[in-house]
């Protein structure tokens, strides 16, 4: 599986274009199953976050599997609830802790709420003492992801946001590379939403490569430059993800694919003072 991706045009650092996700996992014995089936499987790119809930799990399976630390690219993601200078610093050595880790691989922003330029700060100091190879930002769209680049000294290298074919957001990508910040996919799946496992356009550029609509989805991310995190707590799923490697879709079936693009999220608006209350009401610890 090819590694080594340009964070942010600033280093090349070792990481898999494809990872595993434990959103929505919360139950420790579930979670740290399903960490142990994907590293088994080959995965070594290992997404979670503080608001998961789900970070001594996926520390448990890390330490279990026997893999060298170096082989693994662990990300986990700090809430709203700590923006903040001195809280963001407090936050990561608590998800460090729980992960039972020396350092990260990539610490992300998971919302642009509350003091996250103050978070940045105290997150651009970690990277420079060596506790994190990579920092980055989740759901950033363009505004706010300009605005902060332009208003740090280390800029972003990562921006996870949600990204799958109809849900293109082919303005966002290339905000993102002119910028020079990696795009990551959360929800590449579309969290199973128009029928994405069965759908005609999906399911019959499958059948020309022996592949699943699934793996066709997977498989279009990718050759836009996008690094995928799709999730499942199922074995074989999680196996059939993994299998993206061997085949390669032509312009016309990337095409094909991209008239699937609704122009919108049907998961999560961010733009509405409905999720912004929401968000901010989700607290992770008193």
């Amino acid at each position: 599986m090819p590694s080594g991706v340009l964070l942010g045009g600033r280093a090349c650092i070792d990481r898999p274009l494809e990872g595993f996700g434990v959103f929505q996992v919360p139950e420790a014995a579930v979670c740290e199953q399903a960490v142990s089936d994907a590293l088994s499987v080959g995965y070594r790119l290992i997404d979670t976050a503080a608001a998961y809930f789900n970070e001594e799990a996926v520390g448990a399976a890390i330490r279990k599997s026997g893999i060298p630390r170096e082989e693994l690219f662990v990300t986990t993601k700090l809430w709203i609830q700590d923006a903040g200078y001195e809280s963001a610093k407090k936050a990561f050595q608590t998800s460090l802790e729980k992960l039972g880790l020396d350092y990260l691989d990539l610490y992300l922003i998971h919302q642009p709420m509350n003091n996250y330029y103050g978070a940045w700060q105290a997150m651009e100091e970690l990277y420079e003492a060596g506790r994190i190879r990579a920092i980055g930002v989740c759901n950033f769209y363009p505004e706010r992801l300009t605005d902060l680049c332009m208003n740090v000294r280390i800029a972003p290298m990562v921006n996870q946001v949600e990204l799958h074919p109809f849900f293109a957001q082919k303005g966002a990508i290339a905000n993102m590379r002119e910028l020079g910040v990696q795009p990551e996919a959360w929800g590449p799946l579309a969290e199973g939403k128009h029928g994405i496992f069965t759908h005609p356009v999906l399911s019959e550029i499958g059948q020309k490569y022996g592949k699943t609509a699934a793996q066709v989805a997977l498989r279009w991310n990718v050759q836009r430059g996008v690094v995928i995190i799709p999730k499942s707590t199922h074995r074989e799923r999680m196996e059939e993800n993994f299998s993206i490697w061997d085949f390669c879709l032509s312009e016309e079936d990337m095409a094909a694919i991209g008239t699937l693009d609704l122009g919108r999220s049907e998961i999560i608006d961010h733009n509405t003072a409905e999720t912004a209350k929401f968000l901010n009401g989700w607290k992770i610890h008193d």
